[in-house]
């Protein structure tokens, strides 16, 4: 077993992860909040952690990993400050569409749900929902009040964040500089900028209601996580997940929260991914406009695990600029990566290893598990796949290492039939282009098309039938 490292967010270093048991870890990933569909910007994170998670069985642990479903108590904005009295994301969806908040929540969770089975990210082990977790949370405010770091507002139970020495620590907060979100009702009897609800009670007009020793009202966003993941994982567990837009509040807060409630840091290890970029270098965010499904990719014609590759070629931190040029020419490098693997399968013979043949094998589970091991570099992970089908080895044992790394990579390579050698969207029109300049009589200029999708991999059978599409041998 390799020793892994990480980059902790709480030290802004690349660690070595040690578990607080030997052979098991728990890891916190914060999830969707189910107003709306969860697009490809969302799903990127969860490709990446679904690679962590996976990577750490294949090293041997048993691993719970526990993505919660928000259903209340996050309010509208793209960037959720500490105010958190406006109008709740649920309450929003649900007047869109007309009916009520349990199914809006019920209705995208399912959403979330078929997205993750297309991406083939591995099922949670628990997605427990905020709703059904009011006790627990009701619980924990308690023990913060108790340990002294809360006060009362007309509109709520608030948490002092000037009990917390460190508050600022984690995201470098300059509270200073914080300002008030013009979408939310700020609290006027606020003491700090930076303090949050724990438990609003001041909100008559909220649909969402649960009675507390504060009065009937409903959570705060951030008592949520910190309730669940310690509910599910103990007062102290492994990893804690999330994008980097979660730094300068959510998780700063969940932070002060598990101070308050235990003394300490619930989570060892808190690991931030970049977004997905879309058009323009913009954020993917609805406000936007540029947000897309992965459902809607699917029915362009696209592979879901075209943009799964695709995600696997950048590294957590760094992100990725989503184009349409990119999934194609990730869904080209799917099909020509299962066609090797797929000749590999039907080439499979049992042979002799000579030494410098076993040699290689043995260095290329190496490389793997050392590319992943350093703060999970899916990309190199990716590119010694690439290397494995390429060489000299029997192609039983490419098949092999194959079938061994796509336990981490979640290609679908072990479920590949001829069948399933996906043609990329992109290469199918340039087929039917082809086509049409062939019907007008314009041979030169289709000879060119020819020739363009020649140069990415694929050829062309013209028969009475039509043209047939194939990648090249």
């Amino acid at each position: 077993m390799a020793n892994l490292y990480l980059t902790n967010s709480l030290t802004h270093k690349k660690e070595e992860f040690t578990p607080n048991k030997k052979e098991e870890v728990g890891i916190y990933s914060c999830g969707p909040t189910v107003y709306w569909n969860q697009h490809i910007g969302h799903m990127y994170a969860y490709i990446q952690w679904d690679a962590l998670v996976r990577f750490l069985r294949y090293e041997g642990f048993t691993v719970d990993w526990v993505v919660n479903i928000t259903d209340v108590g996050h309010m509208t904005g793209e960037n959720e400050g500490a105010a958190d009295t406006g109008e709740d994301k649920m309450e929003k969806g649900a007047k869109r569409e007309g009916v009520s908040v349990w199914k809006i929540a019920d209705k995208y969770i399912a959403q979330f749900k078929e997205s993750l089975s297309l991406l083939n990210i591995t099922t949670p082990d628990v997605m427990p929902r905020a709703t059904e977790h009011i006790e627990d949370q009701v619980k924990l405010i308690k023990k913060i009040e108790k340990n002294g770091f809360t006060y009362k507002t007309k509109m709520g139970l608030v948490f002092d964040t000037s009990k917390f020495k460190e508050y600022t620590k984690f995201s470098g907060l300059d509270l200073s500089k914080a300002k008030k979100r013009a979408d939310v009702e700020d609290d006027p009897e606020k003491k700090n900028p930076g303090d949050f609800f724990l438990w609003v009670t001041g909100n008559p007009n909220h649909i969402m209601k649960w009675p507390s020793p504060w009065g009937e009202g409903y959570p705060g966003w951030h008592i949520e996580c910190t309730a669940m993941s310690t509910r599910y994982l103990g007062d102290n567990f492994d990893i804690h997940t999330g994008g980097l837009e979660h730094i300068p509040v959510h998780h700063t807060n969940e932070i002060a929260q598990g101070f308050a409630a235990f003394g300490k840091q619930t989570a060892n290890y808190w690991l931030h991914n970049a977004w997905l970029m879309g058009k323009g270098g913009q954020k993917m965010s609805k406000s936007l406009g540029n947000i897309v499904t992965i459902q809607e990719l699917v029915e362009k014609g696209y592979n879901p695990l075209a943009f799964r590759y695709l995600v696997l070629t950048s590294h957590y931190k760094k992100g990725l600029n989503f184009t349409y040029e990119a999934l194609d020419s990730a869904q080209t490098a799917l099909s020509n990566l299962r066609a090797q693997v797929l000749a590999a399968r039907q080439q499979t013979r049992r042979t002799v290893l000579s030494k410098e043949k076993e040699q290689k094998v043995a260095e290329f589970n190496t490389e793997f598990v050392k590319a992943l091991s350093d703060d999970l570099n899916a990309p190199q992970a990716l590119a010694t796949l690439w290397s494995a089908l390429k060489s000299n080895i029997p192609s039983e044992d490419k098949y092999d290492l194959a079938m061994t790394f796509d336990e981490v990579l979640g290609l679908g390579l072990s479920s590949i039939t001829e069948k399933k050698l996906d043609v990329p969207s992109g290469i199918i029109k340039l087929r039917d282009k082809r086509e049409d300049l062939r019907n007008s009589g314009k041979f030169d200029e289709a000879d060119k098309v020819r020739e363009e999708i020649e140069a990415k991999g694929y050829i062309l059978h013209d028969t009475s039938g039509g043209t047939q599409v194939k990648l090249k041998n």
